[in-house]
């Protein structure tokens, strides 16, 4: 069926008739540079104008390829009869952004929304793929309301070295180890530096890029199977060019993001990624989008669907073994997804104009090993666990499948740093005071802290412990981590210590005991101590004076409400109407 067959509008009531199709000196205007630019009124006259928003730049590698992909994009969308126009947008490279890409989701996020409402676009294709670009752009199209369509960057290729398969983040911090308890070269690591990554695309471990695609895909704004694509394979081509047809029929159908993005489908994005073993920023990002969507979803939807969906995308860092590229030939997202048929909503609406049940109907899982069926999975609960008590009033994450289980439960003494540089100054040190039962603390690295929540939750090692063979230990602060690394490292404290949260006023040797199946923390003090401290703590010196960096302080809110603005909240005010064209 084509979709002049089942449009259900009219070309008149497109948003970019109201620039092109008035007779009168304004029209003229935009009619007159569209002619400058070498197009004639046959290409947009009656036909959806697709904005294509690319974050590709210079300095993303994990997007090197969409400077060719938007290019077939934009075949699709002409061939189903729309015209497309490219749209650059912030590119939010993880590896070069400092101090963090977090510190500008928010205003990826913006710059979406306003190249939406700003522009004569119809629709639009969101190219995306780098950890906080598929939050970003999905944020501002559902508060921009026009028809969307997700296109995931996919997977970079398994990395190797000397016959060893090498995978994003996770064997960088290993191998990083290695290399400070002395057992590789630098040799072997000038090596590893050039076979870990070796193709353009995103981690292709179960990182943050993986689980936002995967989830974009789950709540139905990319086509099926799309987020599990390898980035470099031919596939990868077809299904940009058929985001590019599809986004034109879905401008006709009228069919926007808030037919898609119900409670329902944020409830099926939370099962899948627990059984993809997911990255623990998924949670903020969820939660914003949810909101953003009007939707309300917190951190106890999180942990209750942890305890029911076990985690059987048997992929690192959850997993011991496979890699992205394994996941694609096992079956991908909807061969995963068709095991959890007996969970998901399956009648939650997709861009596809078909469910989510309808989508998967023939999905298959080609390879038990690495999607593993609901009765032998890599680990029996989700992939997530949020923990709560007098030291995360509103909640705190680990991600048990991929800590040791002895560190599940665990009491021991703190070792406080105030700041990274602090700690780091000391941590490789042979004379630090610190055992295997220690409990390191890192704090001022939350939301305004960090500024922006870094990923460095995952604390380095003390290498005097790596000599003696320790490798894991519990580890607490109000940053993020890699959605590539793991450990026991519990996350997103919250509320975080640079605004007085619990975390700001406990001591080196305080006792903090963790445990994860009652799902608490606390640090072993009474409430008339806590309250001492908190009477004689002060707060920290501004982050930023001026600029972004000051709007970003005033307007963050924590983690456990996924670090939006509350200025860009649904509720915050009315909806924001269709720019004055005069």
């Amino acid at each position: 069926m084509s979709h002049q067959d089942k449009k259900s509008r009219s070309a008149e009531t497109f948003r970019s008739a109201r620039w092109f199709a008035p007779d009168d000196l304004r029209s003229f205007g935009h009619r007159s540079r569209a002619m400058q630019m070498g197009y004639s009124a046959q290409e947009w006259e009656g036909k959806p104008v697709i904005g294509i928003i690319n974050t590709w730049s210079d300095i993303n590698p994990c997007h090197t390829h969409f400077k060719q992909r938007v290019e077939d994009v934009k075949r699709g969308v002409l061939q189903a009869g729309g015209f497309p126009l490219e749209l650059p947008a912030l590119s939010l490279a993880e590896q070069f952004v400092k101090p963090t890409t977090m510190l500008y989701r928010n205003m990826l996020a913006m710059d979406a929304e306003e190249l939406i409402r700003c522009h004569p676009v119809d629709g639009v294709v969101l190219m995306g793929g780098c950890d906080k670009t598929t939050p970003g752009l999905l944020l501002g199209a559902t508060s921009a309301g026009v028809p969307a369509i997700y296109v995931p960057a996919g997977p970079m290729l398994r990395g190797n070295w000397h016959g060893k398969i090498l995978g994003s983040g996770s064997d960088a911090w290993k191998y990083w180890d290695d290399r400070r308890a002395g057992l590789i070269s630098d040799k072997d690591w000038t090596e590893i530096e050039g076979g870990i990554a070796r193709s353009h695309g995103t981690c292709m471990t179960m990182g943050t890029a993986s689980t936002m695609t995967a989830i974009a895909e789950t709540l139905g704004m990319s086509l099926p199977g799309a987020s599990s694509i390898p980035a470099p394979d031919s596939n990868h081509v077809r299904m940009s060019a058929d985001s590019g047809r599809r986004i034109v029929e879905m401008v006709w159908e009228d069919l926007v993001p808030s037919k898609i993005q119900t409670h329902a489908a944020f409830e099926n994005a939370i099962m899948v990624a627990m059984a993809m073993g997911c990255s623990t920023n998924a949670i903020i990002h969820l939660i914003a989008q949810a909101k953003r969507a009007g939707c309300d979803i917190g951190l106890d939807d999180f942990d209750r669907y942890s305890r029911v969906i076990p985690v059987i995308a048997n992929v690192r860092p959850s997993g011991d073994q496979y890699l992205m590229e394994d996941f694609y030939y096992a079956g991908g997202l909807t061969g995963l997804m068709s095991r959890l048929k007996g969970h998901l909503h399956l009648d939650a609406m997709t861009v596809t104009g078909k469910t989510l049940g309808e989508n998967i109907a023939d999905a298959q899982v080609y390879n038990d090993d690495v999607i593993r069926p609901l009765d032998n999975p890599i680990y029996a609960e989700g992939a997530l666990a949020v923990l709560r008590g007098n030291l995360a009033p509103d909640g705190c994450v680990i991600k048990p499948s991929a800590c040791p289980p002895h560190l599940h439960q665990h009491t021991g003494p703190a070792l406080v740093f105030d700041d990274y540089p602090s700690m780091k100054a000391v941590i490789d040190s042979e004379d630090l005071n610190v055992t295997a039962d220690h409990v390191l603390v890192l704090r001022n690295a939350g939301p305004q802290g960090g500024p922006g929540m870094p990923e460095w939750g995952m604390l380095p090692m003390p290498k005097k412990l790596l000599k003696q063979g320790v490798r894991d230990m519990l580890r607490l602060s109000d940053a993020r981590m890699s959605g590539t690394s793991y450990g026991a490292c519990v996350l997103h404290i919250s509320p975080e210590s640079y605004v007085g949260g619990p975390l700001a006023l406990i001591k080196t040797g305080d006792m903090i005991t963790v445990d994860v199946p009652n799902r608490c923390i606390r640090v072993e003090i009474s409430d008339e101590e806590m309250q001492k401290r908190r009477e004689a703590w002060t707060p920290p010196a501004k982050r930023f004076e001026r600029g972004y960096g000051w709007m970003f302080s005033k307007h963050i809110q924590q983690a456990n409400e996924g670090c939006d603005f509350d200025f860009l909240r649904t509720e915050f005010g009315k909806p924001v109407g269709e720019p004055d064209i005069f």
